[in-house]
């Protein structure tokens, strides 16, 4: 396997989760900021990966939102160049897409991948772009649509941000109306090695939920026996997945988002 974005945070656990099951190699650190299409192309030749594993991207929807230029390169101009590459030289590619392509919906959902999208924000109409260019160079490519992931310890992430919280006796602020399935990133990159052996196209790829982001932050902190005060804002969301076509084309899914939870906890010692 080469993997892109190998210091990044799914990358990074893929090159520890999978160390020794496959073998496994990725782009220098700081190589893709300023490669072409071509040393991407050059880089592929040389390593002659069975697969490639695209993780690298640059994913704050905030920056991406101010620097769209910059967006564009890392998320749709590079990723099609891994198609390129992995069509001259034979390799599968499976490259990470993101649940953002669903925001702008005005549905509840779940959705499934075939729902017509608009996406609301730059990095979502990134990725949509991204999934139907990629699809073009290389119809035999896994475009994973990724949920919001955590893990512990980590940085950036929802359980993080619950003990930060307590810590400091902050209050979280999340939307009733906001619904969004979260991950555990360690069931993610187990679920990688069912997704490598996948038909080209699209996939929704994350836990599912009927929660919105209120319930599922009180429930976690219950778990967690934390007393953060948990605000209930007012703005709408839905980036709900339906896992459906995972399910049948792997025969595997996901832990739905508070089984996740409750399995990350147990694994850091934190849940009995």
């Amino acid at each position: 396997l080469l993997v892109s974005g190998a210091g990044g945070f799914v990358g990074a656990r893929i090159m520890t989760q999978l160390a020794g099951r496959y073998e496994l190699c990725a782009f220098p650190k700081g190589m893709l900021a300023a490669a072409d299409e071509q040393t991407v192309a050059d880089w592929v030749r040389r390593e002659q990966p069975d697969v490639i594993v695209h993780t690298a991207a640059l994913s704050v929807t905030g920056y991406s939102e101010k620097h769209p230029d910059e967006s564009y390169r890392a998320n749709v101009l590079l990723p099609c160049w891994m198609a390129a590459a992995a069509q001259k030289s034979g390799a599968k590619l499976v490259a990470f897409s993101s649940d953002q392509v669903y925001t702008g919906l005005t549905e509840h959902g779940p959705f499934d991948e075939d729902t017509p999208l608009s996406p609301a924000n730059v990095y979502g109409r990134h990725k949509q772009e991204m999934e139907q260019r990629g699809l073009d160079i290389l119809p035999d490519a896994v475009l994973l649509r990724a949920a919001w992931m955590y893990v512990l310890p980590g940085y950036g992430n929802f359980l993080l941000n619950l003990l930060t919280a307590a810590r400091r006796q902050e209050t979280l602020r999340s939307s009733a109306r906001d619904y969004r399935g979260i991950t555990y990133v360690r069931e993610a990159v187990e679920r990688l090695t069912q997704a490598m052996e996948l038909p080209g196209g699209v996939y929704n790829f994350g836990s599912e939920t009927d929660c919105d982001m209120v319930t599922t932050a009180r429930r976690a902190c219950a778990l967690l026996d934390l007393h953060p005060v948990v605000e209930a804002a007012d703005w709408p969301r839905s980036l709900l997945m339906d896992g459906g076509r995972l399910r049948a084309a792997a025969g595997v899914g996901f832990d739905d988002t508070m089984t996740g939870v409750q399995r990350c906890l147990r694994d850091y010692g934190l849940l009995k």
